[in-house]
């Protein structure tokens, strides 16, 4: 009969066989490779530790970084921060209200990832985001205003400090951050900070530069870096977090609903 191999196989039988073989195979090795980031899981609403099944965990690939090292995924590290918040109902997704001062809660939009704590380095090895200080290459251009000497404003229009760098990514050849000296406003006078460019607005007309995220007393919390002349991955995390969470905690009226 037609459609059969030797009489004794369906071919159309034998293809649908096949067929589920390979779609559970290949849902079995979505499920497994689904699991080399971002386990052990937490359960809701009790967010205790649930272990994933082995089963279901893969053996762990091998990276190999371009500037020596290796990196494991999985790694059977987690994040092990305490969660600086609590959530406000009890059914699963319920929003965290952060606990202690919401500005350094580590929550919400000032979460961040634990990267490594080195610096992001170009082919060479070379750091690649610095301060001009230390890239004499790179300068503004003479058809823009340079913010050097600029006043620092918070959001509540207070100046804390006066901008005295300018931070470039020499990959990407692109400003990252302004460096600014905080004054007494600004809550610790003389120390440096580093404000991201997304956050900030230049007012070249007025030689300011303003900051609507934090207001000015919060300036003097933004997180500091170990080594003046560049900044690791893991800081780069918290300071842009630091003014992330100011866009909803820096002020009560910020996380009152709009109606």
């Amino acid at each position: 009969m037609k459609g059969e191999i030797m009489g004794l196989f369906d071919v159309a039988q034998v293809t649908l066989y096949v067929f589920l073989i390979f779609f559970v195979g290949l849902v079995f090795y979505l499920q497994r490779e689904t699991r080399r980031e971002g386990y052990p899981l937490f359960s809701e609403p009790s967010n205790k530790l649930k272990p994933g099944d082995p089963f279901f965990i893969p053996e762990a690939k091998v990276f190999k970084l371009p500037h020596g090292g290796e990196a494991l995924a999985p790694n059977g590290q987690w994040d092990q921060r305490p969660i600086k918040g609590e959530k406000i109902a009890v059914w699963p997704g319920a929003p965290l209200e952060p606990t202690g001062d919401p500005m350094l809660a580590e929550i919400g939009p000032g979460s961040y990832a634990e990267r490594a704590d080195v610096p992001d380095l170009m082919v060479n090895g070379s750091a690649k985001i610095v301060p001009f200080r230390v890239a004499p290459a790179f300068d503004v251009n003479t058809r823009e205003r340079d913010p050097r000497g600029f006043a620092l404003v918070g959001s509540n229009g207070v100046t804390v400090g006066t901008i005295k760098d300018i931070w470039i990514d020499r990959s990407e050849i692109i400003v990252r951050y302004l460096e600014a000296e905080l004054n007494a406003a600004g809550g610790k006078p003389g120390r440096s900070i580093l404000v991201p460019m997304t956050f900030l607005t230049l007012d070249n007309s007025r030689g300011t530069v303003n900051v609507k995220a934090i207001m000015g007393s919060q300036f003097g919390n933004v997180p500091g870096i170990k080594n003046p002349d560049q900044i690791t991955l893991l800081e780069e995390e918290k300071v842009t977090a630091y003014y992330g969470a100011g866009t909803l905690y820096s002020h009560p009226s910020r996380a009152e609903p709009l109606l």
